[in-house]
């Protein structure tokens, strides 16, 4: 029988070659708040949008008690060449357990389509299992999101199905699609590529 997973200690620095992964802090407010108050960026989280700095700095908190608890691992995505916060991502609804967790992320407008997370999506999956040796991530998007689609599918994610009508953004419901990876398949696919991971 397989051990559970050890809780982390703290939030590690994730680095690629052109961003850094770190733990998200309370004075990050400013920089987030610039970007996750757009109801464009944030249309396929929620419909409700943050509408204070104060309300961020609340979330931040909320995130990071989350991860004292062990059921979230809060990041913020950093540009290495400019120092800019181009976005969060957290692994959230984690439970050590059953060694599974699902990936949230928001990327500020002028990053997107532009490779961040076809970039670090490799680092994070490699820190899920063969660190925290999850045993399944979860992507669960929005199905009109055909960019989050294309990306988990270039990964080998696998469409576990169709979540009908799960989301309402205040004007219409949205189906969800589940895409999921297993450690299994990840070893199978990327055990042959070296990542670095601090």
């Amino acid at each position: 029988m397989e051990k559970q997973i050890k809780r982390l200690e703290s939030i590690p620095l994730i680095e690629t070659k052109n961003y850094l992964l770190r733990e998200i802090m309370v004075e990050d407010a400013s920089s987030l708040y610039s970007f996750l108050k757009e109801k464009n960026t944030m249309k396929y989280i929620t419909p409700h949008p943050v509408k204070t700095i104060e309300e961020v700095k609340e979330n931040i908190i909320g995130s990071l008690q989350q991860f004292e608890k062990t059921k979230e691992v809060p990041w913020v995505i950093v540009n290495k060449m400019n120092e800019e916060i181009v976005g969060t991502f957290r692994f959230h609804k984690l439970n050590l357990w059953h060694k599974k967790t699902e990936m949230g992320v928001v990327i500020r407008k002028e990053y997107q389509q532009t490779g961040v997370m076809t970039e670090i999506l490799s680092y994070i999956l490699q820190f899920g299992f063969e660190v925290m040796k999850l045993n399944r991530i979860v992507g669960d998007i929005f199905a009109e999101n055909k960019g989050s689609k294309k990306l988990l599918e270039k990964y080998g994610f696998h469409k576990d199905g169709v979540l009908r009508q799960t989301d309402f953004d205040g004007e219409k419901y949205h189906d969800t699609v589940v895409y999921s990876l297993l450690r299994d398949e990840y070893y199978h696919a990327f055990n042959s590529e070296k990542r670095t991971t601090t």
